[in-house]
């Protein structure tokens, strides 16, 4: 008698995960495909068999707000109203009247063509068109959800629900009785109650658009229930560029190559390179901010000066620092190429004495270090631009054209599977998620180098993952608790480790003896209710553990053997 293989959630929800990749890739291969067809049904019942956390209560009947606020913070302004939404390659919008729209949370151009479409231009690999695929699903499940609530069984009638909504959004300025009447209707509708309904409201309201959330579940219902009614079906298509272009680092390229002429115009290439993956502020307000700013802030902790930096409202401090940044060896280089990764180099031989935080001792300035700082990439981006920078330049490939590389470091956030918000990861090894792919490694930083600091460390394997939107705790517990010693998850550190390991180990085009520096400080906790990524971003608790890092990533540097 054979026995019954009972599957775990983790092992159901890992071949969820797959079969959404799996079905995505075949939709951008076809070329187009409809949220309500066959195809976009595979997608929602996987990613409700997957029910990630950051979706929160997407396979129940009410409507997932904070879910909702997260996906709408990286999708395009406005997309709710779009029946057909067009995924394109960089084909030249740029150069025309329209202005590009750029989600808060996610750096991809995005244009509204019309009133009926929206295009959006992937510039950084699958990962971006996974992202937003993954998102938009969410959305066809929440539209649909209201279109249930507001149609009528068996009729082409709607509930006084929605007519009252749909009348308040015709007045050109609600009261504020009229606000709550309106919000009253719409709690009803969602399944949620009038107090979770107005805290989503403020999040939502700007001051040109106050009633924005209002009219963003208008619009879902709307589209689903025109869909359901008469027929007019939504539809997500891919430009035929997007497909040809896509997986040749036709952006990655562009992007090393004006970096690389760059160096070689400030006769920089054959010095030794320090290359850091970070944001556009640590490295300059650590190398800069304590010594410009000591008369603004002489009572100030160091602490206390980045916390300072990081307020949106001291833009002049800011900019101090970065003039003097620029006065003693920074060079910026905004970006053009489309990957949307800026660079700042910093040329440690134009350092003015006593303005630096760091002693760099080389006396000879052809033999001091360049530090080299690109803004973080996105998921499989980061291969396509790390493999491209540690090419030789150029086609020649004698020792003059190759790049003197010293040190990688890759800094990030990520998301931790014991410990909250602010505390450190240091990854010894990175596995990729979906494969038994895995990239062990030596790390030039451990935990002794954060020791002091009031932060927990951890250090163990990190897994790279297909996206952070799409894991729940049954997969994450999986990897925490097994034998793989997960301690968080990220996407991009495979994709930066492949790239230095066939640089460095079989190309030969950098040192085989690279030094690496890998450290995460945890956004989010997706094991505890409450701490996922959805919950709000972290403010001033990302400041101390981004310093820390920064400043051990520098201290290394320091004293590196070039």
């Amino acid at each position: 008698m054979e026995k019954t293989v009972i599957t775990t959630r983790a092992q159901e929800s890992t071949n969820a995960i797959e079969r959404m990749y799996i079905t995505m890739r075949h939709l951008f291969n076809r070329g187009f495909y409809k949220p309500n067809g066959i195809s976009g049904d595979a997608l929602k019942n996987a990613l409700l068999s997957l029910r990630p956390e950051i979706y929160g209560t997407i396979a129940e009947e009410k409507t997932e707000l904070n879910g909702l606020i997260y996906v709408l913070e990286r999708l395009p302004e406005g997309i709710e109203q779009c029946r057909f939404i067009n995924l394109t390659s960089d084909e030249g919008y740029g150069i025309s009247h329209m202005s590009p729209i750029v989600p808060p949370k996610r750096r991809r151009n995005c244009y509204r063509i019309d009133d009926e479409q929206m295009n959006i231009e992937i510039t950084r690999g699958r990962s971006d068109i996974y992202d937003i695929l993954t998102h938009l699903t969410f959305l066809f499940i929440e539209s649909e959800k209201i279109c249930k609530k507001i149609l009528i069984p068996n009729t082409e009638k709607t509930i006084r629900d929605w007519t009252k909504l749909e009348e308040a959004l015709k007045k050109e300025e609600l009261s504020q009785s009229d606000k709550e009447i309106a919000l009253i209707h719409t709690a009803n509708i969602l399944g949620r109650s009038f107090e979770e309904i107005l805290e989503i409201y403020s999040k939502l309201a700007t001051k040109s658009n106050p009633e924005r959330f209002l009219k963003i579940i208008f619009w879902l219902g709307k589209l689903a229930l025109e869909e359901e009614v008469t027929g007019e079906k939504r539809a997500i298509t891919f430009s035929s560029l997007l497909r040809e272009r896509l997986g040749h680092h036709i952006h990655g390229e562009r992007w090393a190559t004006n970096i690389k002429n760059l160096l070689k115009e400030h006769k920089l290439l054959q010095r030794p390179i320090h290359i850091i993956s970070a944001n556009m502020h640590s490295v300059m307000n650590s190398l800069f901010a304590k010594h410009t700013l000591q008369e603004e802030l002489s009572d100030f902790s160091e602490l206390e000066i980045y916390e300072a930096l990081s307020a949106p409202d001291n833009v002049i401090l800011r900019n101090k620092v970065k003039e003097v940044a620029e006065n003693n060896g920074m060079i910026t280089l905004d970006d053009i190429s489309g990957t949307n990764i800026d660079v700042q180099i910093f040329d440690t031989a134009k350092f003015g004495q006593n303005i630096c935080s760091y002693q760099f001792t080389e006396n000879q300035d052809d033999k001091k270090p360049v530090i080299f700082v690109m803004d973080y990439a996105f998921g499989e981006q980061a291969y396509e631009t790390i493999d491209e920078l540690l090419k030789p330049f150029g086609k020649s490939k004698k020792s003059e054209s190759l790049l003197n590389v010293i040190s990688i470091s890759i800094m990030g956030k990520a998301g931790i599977l014991e410990g909250g918000k602010g505390d450190l990861m240091i990854p010894s090894a990175h596995i990729f998620e979906g494969t038994a792919d895995n990239y062990p490694f030596k790390n030039e930083l451990c935990a002794k180098d954060f020791e002091g600091y009031g932060l927990k460390i951890f250090e163990g394997t990190m897994v790279t993952v297909l996206g952070t939107s799409l894991q729940n705790k049954d997969i994450l517990k999986f990897f925490h608790n097994s034998t793989w010693n997960v301690i968080g998850l990220e996407m991009e550190g495979v994709h930066y480790q492949k790239a230095i390991q066939s640089a460095s180990k079989i190309r030969k085009s950098i040192r085989e003896d690279v030094k690496v520096m890998y450290a995460y400080y945890a956004s989010d906790n997706p094991l505890e209710t409450g701490s996922t990524l959805a919950s709000g971003g972290l403010g001033t608790t990302g400041v101390k553990p981004t310093y820390l890092i920064t400043d051990r990533i520098l201290k290394k540097i320091v004293n590196s053997d070039s």
